[in-house]
């Protein structure tokens, strides 16, 4: 007949301890996941990664972190060797535009749903000459909260909000900078110039003195002509008086 199993008290103990062991593991891994990267939550990626590639799609995604609240606009400040003008939309969500800045650009439009992550493309020009670019982005929510990933690497180590960052790949033989796209023209100030007030200034006076010039011109012709007629009329008077005189001489 067996022996029924006995529990001593040092098995109890190594039981509790290799519990309490597995609880520790299990919460040393979670602590280590915890303490890991944290994952990007703006990036960008390329179809032609490549210094001083062309036509290049650049596709950004910005992970909606909001409970509340969904996307409204995402505004990115273009690196150095990118002008705003080179820069065009592509896919987005719907209504979404793109407006220029001085530095960049802004996508906007209506707001999107909570969770839904921000997705659009641009097309690029050509790429700048450089080992990699940072496109710092800065997201707007419909309730006004602002999320800012702009922080560059420093000393190797990534910030706790990084910038979206691109590594590009060496330019190919031959490629070159092309030349920017010419900006658009600036727009006509309503307020007239000070040398245009100052040339309207000088054409009024001249028109005003040659209107007084002239004026003079046709008072002086006016006094030419009056005194010319007062002289024929003093001559013919006289040439009358004259010949009656002498008629009346005769006649006596």
């Amino acid at each position: 007949m067996p022996k029924p199993t006995t529990f001593t008290k040092s098995s109890s103990v190594s039981t509790n301890l290799r519990r309490a062991a597995l609880t520790g593991a299990a919460a040393l891994a979670a602590v280590l996941a915890l303490a890991g990267p944290a994952a990007a939550h703006a990036e960008a990626e390329a179809d032609k990664a490549q210094a001083l590639a062309e036509n290049v799609t650049l596709t950004f995604v910005s992970e909606a972190e909001s409970a509340s609240a969904g996307f409204r606009e995402v505004r990115v400040v273009l690196p150095k060797g990118i002008a705003p003008a080179d820069v065009s939309l592509g896919k987005a969500p719907k209504g979404w535009s793109l407006k220029t800045t001085a530095d960049g650009y802004v996508v906007g439009g209506p707001a999107l749903k909570t969770g839904v992550d921000a997705e659009y493309e641009v097309k690029v020009r050509q790429l700048p000459d450089a080992d990699e670019v940072a496109f710092k982005t800065v997201e707007t929510y419909s309730d006004g909260e602002i999320s800012r990933w702009i922080e560059l690497p420093k000393d190797g180590e990534e910030g706790e909000q990084p910038a979206p960052l691109l590594k590009l790949k060496a330019a190919a033989p031959g490629a070159t900078p092309i030349a920017p796209s010419p900006s658009a023209s600036p727009t006509p100030s309503p307020t007239p110039s000070a040398e245009a007030t100052s040339t309207a200034t000088t054409a009024a006076g001249a028109g005003e003195k040659s209107a007084a010039k002239k004026d003079d011109d046709g008072s002086s012709t006016g006094l030419l002509v009056g005194g010319a007629i007062a002289a024929v009329l003093v001559l013919g008077g006289g040439a009358w008086w004259l010949t009656k005189r002498r008629a009346s001489a005769t006649g006596g």
